[in-house]
C-alpha cells in the first residue's frame, strides 16, 4: 500500500513534487560497495568551464562501518578503543611443538 505524500511535506522540505524518487524501491544496498573500495573519481564542472578531477582511494586497511556502528562508533579512536579491549580478553593460543619432536 502507497503512502500519499502530502503537498505541505513538498513546502516543508523544498522539495517539489515533480522529483520522482519511485526508481528507488529498485535500488540494492551495497551495489558500488567494491567499485567504490576500488577507488573513484569525481569530475567537478565549474561555471568558468573548467573540469577538475579528484580520484579518490581508501587508504590501506580503512573499513567502512555499517550505519548501525557508526551510531556507537564515531571516531577511529572509539573503534580502535573497543577492539583492543576484545583483543584484551581473546585467549591466547599455547606454542605447540610439531609433532614427532
Amino acid at each position: 500500500m502507497k503512502k500519499a505524500v502530502s503537498k505541505q511535506i513538498y513546502d516543508k522540505e523544498d522539495m517539489k513534487p515533480e522529483y520522482d524518487f519511485s526508481s528507488m524501491k529498485k535500488a540494492a544496498r551495497g551495489k558500488y560497495y567494491n567499485a567504490y573500495r576500488a577507488g573513484h573519481k569525481v569530475v567537478i564542472h565549474q561555471a568558468d568551464g573548467t573540469t577538475p578531477v579528484q580520484y579518490f582511494k581508501l587508504a590501506e586497511g580503512a573499513v567502512i562501518l555499517e550505519p548501525d556502528v557508526r551510531k556507537y562508533f564515531t571516531s577511529s579512536e572509539s573503534v580502535n578503543k573497543a577492539l583492543r579491549s576484545l583483543i584484551a580478553i581473546i585467549p591466547k593460543k599455547k606454542k605447540t611443538s610439531a609433532p614427532g619432536k
